[in-house]
């Protein structure tokens, strides 16, 4: 394809956020967006099909569905009918992983399935309006996949069930077009909603391209059927499990409720580092974290204040903000501090993605005054 005149003089936007660059060039953040979009498929910016590894682009690979949020306007009774509310929005780990990061700035291509319903169309046309590339998402036989979570009064999750039969569908054979895209990605970030099969392919790319991966296993049932993946000779950049998901991950009964000075938790993540992975970050919910950098300390990380609305989400901001901060430069420390403001920016809202989502929101929420950790810092062995 040929460019425009007008696609030939436009500006060029700066590399590290072309959105975040729209003040600099007279024009607004939709704008440029529109305008990177048209180069890419023209093939005259990155993200096209024979591009240079891009330092600061995102392939995203994993679930995209409808979330379905029911929330009890009263402490829930069991096995009887609870007046509340209902929201339905874009959801899925990944689209949501996505989302935020696209929000944040950092130019996103998502790979996921989608049925041939109005579900799926609108899914992809307010997944491409937040900023995400959607151009690698297969419309395939099965429904939009959906999410249906039910929450008690105080916003937290009571149960959720999932129909993931669309992503369930995707093989290694659906992803060839973009072998070359998540080969040349600055990062990848996986959701464990994939098979076992389409994760192994994956990982087998990044390991043969030296992409860095991030896995996010989002179930301890999932977790454990992912589990035999993780070797040493097939390294992964880090791991975000909760407790649950460590001890399926690792074969150990964890409790969630431990503290994080937990032997066996130290044990579990032990584990995983002799696996090949660099760093597990173990989310703890409203106690925060520990993040586990192979040889070096565990770091301890509080959970900044929060007023709840919504936990919906809180785990996909966490993951996607803890990206983006690491591909503009951040520490693994500062970048895990930086999802866990983007986490409480995100329950503080009725959204799974905050829409209003930007990186001085989160820095702000970050030079704000913060609570004294009731953790001790956990020992080395």
């Amino acid at each position: 394809m040929t460019l425009t005149r007008g696609e030939r003089g436009f500006p060029a936007p700066p590399r590290r956020n072309p959105p975040a660059g729209a003040r600099s060039l007279g024009a607004t953040r939709a704008a440029v967006r529109a305008h990177l979009s048209r180069l890419v498929t023209k093939r005259a910016a990155p993200g096209g099909g024979h591009i240079p590894r891009q330092e600061h682009a995102v392939v995203v690979i994993g679930g995209a569905n409808v979330d379905i949020k029911v929330r009890s306007l009263a402490p829930v009774a069991l096995r009887t009918s609870n007046p509340g509310r209902s929201h339905t929005s874009p959801g899925g780990v990944a689209r949501n992983v996505a989302e935020n990061l696209a929000r944040l700035g950092t130019p996103t291509h998502l790979i996921a399935a989608v049925g041939q319903d109005a579900a799926g169309e609108r899914l992809l046309t307010e997944t491409r309006a937040a900023g995400v590339r959607v151009d690698h998402v297969r419309r395939g036989p099965h429904p939009t996949g959906t999410y249906t979570a039910v929450l008690d009064a105080d916003g937290d999750l009571l149960v959720a069930v999932a129909d993931m039969a669309a992503t369930d569908a995707l093989s290694p054979e659906h992803l060839r077009p973009a072998r070359e895209l998540i080969g040349h990605a600055g990062m990848l970030v996986l959701d464990g909603n994939l098979s076992p099969r389409m994760l192994s392919y994956v990982l087998d790319i990044a390991a043969t391209t030296g992409v860095q991966t991030l896995i996010d296993p989002v179930s301890a049932p999932k977790a454990a059927l992912l589990a035999p993946l993780f070797t040493a000779g097939r390294p992964v950049f880090a791991l975000t499990p909760n407790a649950a998901e460590l001890g399926a991950l690792t074969g150990r009964d964890l409790d969630p409720a431990a503290g994080r000075d937990d032997r066996e938790l130290i044990r579990a993540v032990s584990v995983l580092h002799e696996r090949g992975v660099r760093h597990v970050w173990v989310r703890l919910g409203a106690r925060g974290s520990l993040l586990s950098t192979e040889g070096e300390d565990r770091v301890p990380l509080d959970a900044p204040p929060a007023e709840v609305h919504d936990v919906t989400g809180a785990g996909d901001a966490m993951l996607g903000a803890f990206a983006h901060a690491l591909l503009t430069g951040a520490d693994p420390v500062g970048a895990a501090r930086y999802g866990h403001a983007a986490a409480a920016l995100t329950v503080a809202t009725s959204a799974t993605v905050r829409p209003d989502l930007t990186p001085r929101l989160i820095e702000d929420a970050l030079n704000a005054p913060q609570r004294r950790s009731p953790w001790q810092r956990p020992t080395p062995g």
